[in-house]
């Protein structure tokens, strides 16, 4: 399987996955530009879906159906299967709340498509308030291997970075991670988010010291992540 990045909007990012000429469409903002690059390689987009149900990765669902003739497949519907085919290969479907209720991330062989909740470079806002859900969806994401790359709903990798150095700023991986940094193809692994990434590093000592400093607890697991997540 392949995956081919679309941004939109100011920061927005869309996803078609495809191989042997079937494609599902993921938050399809970009529907314009899908339909023609799927046109260009004789792809059929079979499928319309989403990362969760927020307007802006919603908004281009109407457009993408009417334009192909898709089937669309909700968000709350699709978390209760475990994948969706295209063609002869599946897409893993898993569901990952946190930012919302009905999140949900697929993975395409080594690529993760994370939606709102892991961002390169940092992760999105529990707006469902559901802490514990949002623990374990990012300890699904990070447990799988170091190679894996992260495909995001936005481009938030500039502010990120400024506010890692904020709360980690000896960390020498920073001007690395922004020199690797494409706004054409927003990519990271989960090794470089290891290096970076605040949200997935809240064992890390340096962010535990940071927690500390804050007098935030850091007993266990997840009190680690509640606190670096009041630094958000």
């Amino acid at each position: 399987m392949e995956v081919r990045q679309f941004g939109y909007a100011s920061d927005n990012l869309g996803y078609l996955v495809y191989g042997n000429r079937h494609a599902v469409a993921i938050d399809p903002g970009a529907a314009d530009e899908m339909v023609a690059f799927a046109d260009a390689r004789g792809l059929a987009i079979g499928i319309v879906t989403n990362t969760h149900s927020h307007y802006d990765h919603v908004q281009g669902n109407r457009k993408m159906l009417r334009l192909t003739g898709a089937r669309f497949q909700d968000c709350r519907t699709l978390r209760e299967r475990e994948f969706i085919e295209i063609g002869d290969e599946r897409l893993l479907v898993f569901h990952t709340p946190g930012h919302m209720d009905d999140c949900l991330s697929f993975k395409a062989d080594h690529r993760l498509i994370t939606g709102d909740t892991l961002f390169n470079g940092t992760v999105g806002n529990c707006f469902s308030g559901d802490m514990e859900g949002f623990f374990r969806s990012i300890k699904l994401l990070t447990s799988f291997p170091g190679e894996s790359q992260i495909y995001a709903g936005h481009d938030y990798v500039r502010q990120s970075m400024a506010f890692a150095r904020t709360i980690d700023p000896d960390n020498p991986h920073i001007d690395a991670y922004l020199g690797k940094y494409d706004p054409g193809h927003v990519v990271s692994t989960l090794a470089d988010e290891f290096k970076v990434n605040p949200y997935v590093r809240f064992n890390h000592p340096d962010l535990v010291a940071a927690m500390e400093k804050h007098g935030l607890p850091v007993a266990t697991e997840y009190e680690r992540w509640c606190s670096v997540m009041e630094l958000y």
